[in-house]
């Protein structure tokens, strides 16, 4: 069963294109070397003075989300470098279990 892992982070907008650039030299390699990771999606919406983050990734299996998030997968994953551009940490991830992909 492949499941998706969404998470969600907002940045000041001033501080989002180095957040980009963070999260593509820090979080992707720590995310790929995760056993069972299938697809990384980093998105970015910009709003007035705030930027909306949201990793979208796929897994094949919620012992692979495990792999990479820990025992509590439900719990979000950070890094000391996100206390110098997220304006909160959100405890909690969200999880679907995915029934249905197109070719």
């Amino acid at each position: 069963m492949v499941v998706m892992r969404l998470w969600h982070g907002r940045v000041p907008v001033e501080k989002a294109d180095e957040y980009e650039k963070f999260l593509i030299e820090r979080a992707v390699p720590d995310y790929s070397s995760a056993r069972g990771l299938l697809k990384i999606y980093f998105t970015r919406r910009d709003e007035d003075k705030m930027a909306h983050f949201l990793l979208v990734t796929l897994w094949e299996s919620m012992d692979a989300v495990k792999s990479f998030a820990g025992d509590n997968p439900e719990l979000a994953k950070y890094y000391p470098e996100d206390d110098d551009f997220l304006l909160e940490k959100e405890k909690y991830v969200q999880h679907y279990r995915v029934f249905y992909e197109s070719q």
